[in-house]
């Protein structure tokens, strides 16, 4: 079984058009607030569905705020075997908003650095349907995916008494210890062609998701939603480097490419519709030895798209 996307870590510097860590210090009325919790919620949608160009981005808000917002993203999936093709994944995203807010009481005003985290994990059940085997054993399948995701984001400011004393409004009360939890339904649809033989594996993905998120149970006076929607094409290959063995099996070079077009709600949101990724490492086959890993491999990325650029590693494993 092969992860058909692998556990990544990758950084991206968005360099302009930035909507959600625009210039900081702002006036912090209630509808300000409001509109900045649901954005955090909007930050969901980039680690619901798996994607490797967008697995860590870490985007200033100007000047010297370096990390204003940070998204993570690790995953995995596999059929689970030929005779039973049953498609199982899993996500796991974390993201973290840093704005500032000013606060006045009319006669004075001062900043509230303020610090929004979200944690969500995504599931996904599929089949495989073969729709064509070519001349060199290649298979074409096409995939539906049901996806499913639960996930909270909370608010870790501890402002004291000043500001609640300030103002009753709930959207205040929000920012200190506040929380949104959130649910998300949604699907995929994949075609993915792959190729195993000795002198080389190749590995073709087209996905399209798309994902409705909805809070729920909420300490925040507002409700929100945002969705997922992108198209995403992923393609790899592997062969084994002339006279090189380790664990008693030849090693092998790994040459990747991905894009992925951002749609809907997500099209410029980030000051990018789109993001690139182009890789190259190493694969090791520990299959002769007792142990769950079959492969490992290690692939150094780089990263482009409108506005912006990266770089990153990626590890990823089949089993």
């Amino acid at each position: 079984m092969a992860l058909p996307f692998p556990l990544s870590h990758a950084k991206t510097f968005v360099l302009a058009g930035l909507l959600l860590a625009s210039p900081l210090g702002f006036a912090a009325d209630g509808n300000l607030i409001r509109q900045r919790a649901n954005a955090v919620l909007s930050l969901m949608s980039y680690t619901v569905v798996p994607d490797i160009t967008a697995s860590d981005l870490n985007i200033g808000g100007g000047g010297n705020e370096k990390n204003s917002l940070s998204i993570t993203q690790f995953g995995g999936g596999a059929t689970m075997s030929e005779e039973f093709p049953i498609y199982l994944e899993g996500t796991l995203g974390y993201s973290r908003y840093d704005p500032q807010f000013v606060f006045s009481n009319g006669t004075e005003s001062r900043k509230i650095p303020v610090k929004w985290n979200s944690l969500n994990a995504t599931g996904g059940i599929g089949w495989d349907f073969k729709l064509h085997t070519d001349r060199w054993g290649g298979n074409l399948v096409l995939r539906p995916i049901a996806n499913f995701t639960l996930g909270t984001m909370a608010s870790d400011l501890r402002v004291g008494a000043y500001l609640l004393q300030q103002s009753r409004d709930a959207d205040f009360k929000f920012l200190d210890g506040g929380r949104l939890n959130v649910y998300g339904l949604g699907g995929a649809l994949m075609l993915d062609y792959e190729l195993f033989s000795k002198s080389q594996d190749i590995d073709v993905e087209l996905r399209y998701s798309k994902q409705e998120l909805r809070s729920f149970d909420s300490s925040f006076a507002a409700s929100g939603e945002a969705n997922a929607d992108n198209l995403g094409l992923y393609l790899r290959r592997r062969a084994p480097i002339s006279d090189w063995t380790l664990l008693g099996k030849p090693v092998r070079y790994v040459m990747e490419g991905a894009r992925t077009e951002y749609l809907g709600e997500q099209r410029g949101l980030l000051g990018f519709n789109s993001l690139n990724s182009l890789g190259l490492g190493l694969e090791l086959d520990s299959s002769d030895y007792d142990v769950v890993i079959s492969r490992t491999r290690l692939v150094a990325r780089y990263m482009f798209g409108n506005n912006t650029t990266g770089y990153g590693i990626g590890l990823a494993m089949s089993f």
